[in-house]
């Protein structure tokens, strides 16, 4: 059961969902459910719930894009090597690799540097650019990353290359780059939407590049790159980095599922297979949480070029073999992220007795830094504050820290930049490294900066759902209904119901953190499933009554579909006590 600080709310019904309902024709569950999320006339419905790539903003109004486009076209008609510079995340592996498929249908000679994450570390380096300039690249385009490498960038100019940098990571407001810079959040940049992840940035590059060369006539004999087939890249990429699911971003991601229920890729064909998902079913929580894990993995436990690589390849063989690669490293991700989550929760007291922390500060010698983010992520859920990972070995402290709503940890810590090594990230994720002798200044400058922003309620965790709606009430029609609306992530939430006075009739923990939870409402039965909520619970007793905070969903699984429902929260029904 959630603890009994746990809030739960329910969102009033909105005004002015009886009239979108009337004017678009839509069903009153959906349009609730959109007026909830700010959308109320019939214009902004039919965008919302019709998105095409007709809709995307031209991207020659990104700062810089000019600019960037006269160098890429330069490099083509003269045939020079380009070099993608790229992150290890999923997010940055398929930037890298839509960028590098692109340049090459266009005849250019393409190479790709993806950094080390544990040898490396985030963004440019200097090696790096010398191990570049030595190879016959002339030009670099970084993807997901270099925006305020300005010494790095410095030196690959001195050694006589072109820098090209892309990324949507934010930015000073006073930032003066030496080379062309295309990142949304750059001051004075007049592109609307701000919120691209790093792939979709580098869509926006394609985009106007294509368009760059069309003006000057490349096309009249050859034909043009479709970068629609680009889109199931721009898809798991923006998907995998949790941006907001809005604008932009829900229309790219719309077309990229499309695109990727049909891939012409064979190392995404693979990863399909391997994730056991059916790609003419292939939703955005596939995507999420089985295709995007597993490119990561190679990037969290050794090198991430096997994650590139599968992005490339275009021999089915190697595909398959790359694709088993990757799900065994994600086993061992999730072998050695459990192992660090059992022994810093055998450490710390219960969720109930932090004795008024406000932050949290963990560190461990010769933890796996490539896991760290994840099992920060994994604190927040339980201890519902604002956590800091790190591993410390010869004398450095380095990791990632997640956040709660209402605390911005990148501005925490900026606030601590005097004893930070290295530092980035925003205001829900971060990564760092300091000297070790200075942790215990960390701690103390993150709890001060915790009981400045943070009262208790901050710290109770909430359950908020869109409406109370019996689970007897949901059919299959229901979960089509609310599909539409989706892609959900960011931006854009899964609804989430509120049903009361639930029956248990069986419960079982499954898969070590889940919870399977057989429910009877008004008679009918309903099969549940929490993900990672046995580790979060009291064991359910048979005929205990529940409320929970569930999503319907359909569950889909070698060609047979059943409805089932989300668990989101349980808790004791008081009104049936």
């Amino acid at each position: 059961m959630t603890t009994r600080e746990t809030i739960w709310r329910t969102k009033p019904c909105p005004d002015g969902a009886r009239k979108l309902m009337e004017c678009t024709g839509i069903t009153p569950l959906q349009a609730q459910l959109l007026v909830q999320r700010g959308i109320s006339s019939e214009e902004e419905a039919s965008s919302f719930l019709n998105p095409r790539l007709s809709q995307l903003r031209e991207p020659f109004h990104m700062k810089d894009m000019e600019a960037a486009v006269d160098r890429i076209v330069w490099a083509a008609e003269r045939g020079k090597t380009v070099c993608i510079y790229g992150d290890f995340d999923a997010d940055g592996l398929t930037a890298t690799a839509l960028l590098c498929r692109f340049l090459s249908e266009l005849g250019l000679d393409v190479l790709s540097y993806i950094p080390s994450r544990l040898e490396e570390g985030y963004g440019l380096n200097h090696e790096a650019m010398s191990t570049i300039a030595e190879s016959r690249a002339k030009v670099i385009v970084t993807v997901d990353c270099g925006s305020t490498d300005l010494e790095e960038i410095d030196h690959a100019l001195g050694l006589g290359l072109e820098v090209i940098v892309t990324d949507h990571h934010k930015v000073p407001d006073d930032l003066q780059p030496p080379c062309p810079l295309i990142n949304p959040h750059r001051s004075g940049c007049p592109f609307p939407f701000k919120e691209l992840a790093g792939v979709g940035v580098a869509f926006c590059l394609a985009a106007a590049v294509r368009a760059g060369l069309r003006r000057k006539g490349r096309f009249g004999a050859t034909r043009e790159p479709d970068l629609r087939r680009l889109l199931d890249l721009v898809a798991i990429g923006t998907l995998a980095d949790m941006v907001p699911l809005v604008q932009e971003n829900r229309i790219l991601t719309t077309a990229g599922l499309g695109v990727l229920q049909a891939t012409s890729w064979p190392g995404l064909t693979a990863l399909q297979g391997v994730s056991g998902i059916s790609p003419a079913l292939v939703s955005y929580e596939d995507v999420a949480y089985r295709l995007a894990p597993l490119i990561n993995a190679a990037g969290r436990m050794g090198s991430a070029l096997e994650g590139l690589e599968i992005l490339t390849t275009s021999d089915t063989a190697v595909a398959r073999d790359l694709s088993e690669r990757l799900l065994s490293l994600n086993r061992e991700r999730q072998a050695s992220e459990n192992r660090i989550l059992e022994r810093v929760k055998s450490e710390l007291p219960s969720p109930a007795d932090m004795d008024g922390r406000r932050t949290l500060v963990i560190w461990g010698a010769g933890w796996h830094r490539g896991v760290l983010g994840i099992v920060a992520s994994r604190l927040v859920e339980q201890y519902n504050r604002p956590v800091l990972v790190l591993s410390t070995q010869n004398g450095i402290a380095a990791g990632s820290g997640r956040s709660i709503q209402g605390f911005d940890l990148h501005n925490a810590l900026l606030g601590l930049r005097p004893i930070l090594k290295t530092f980035g990230g925003h205001r829900h994720a971060v990564g760092l490294s300091l000297d070790a002798k200075d942790l215990e200044a960390l701690c103390r400058g993150l709890e001060e900066a915790g009981r400045e922003q943070l009262d208790d309620s901050d710290l109770s965790p909430t359950v908020e759902t869109d409406l109370e709606l019996p689970p007897s009430r949901i059919t299959c029609d229901t979960v089509d209904e609310i599909e539409k609306l989706g892609p959900f992530g960011t931006g854009n939430p899964q609804p989430v119901f509120l049903g009361r006075g639930l029956k248990v009739l069986e419960a079982r923990v499954v898969g070590g953190r889940h919870l399977k939870v057989l429910l009877s409402c008004d008679g009918a039965v309903h099969e549940s499933i929490g993900f990672g909520l046995a580790d979060r619970s009291v064991p359910l007793q048979k005929g205990d009554r529940i409320q929970a905070a569930y999503t319907p969903m359909m569950n889909r699984w070698q060609g047979i579909e059943r409805l089932q429902l989300k668990l989101i929260a349980l808790d004791y029904d008081s009104s049936t006590a």
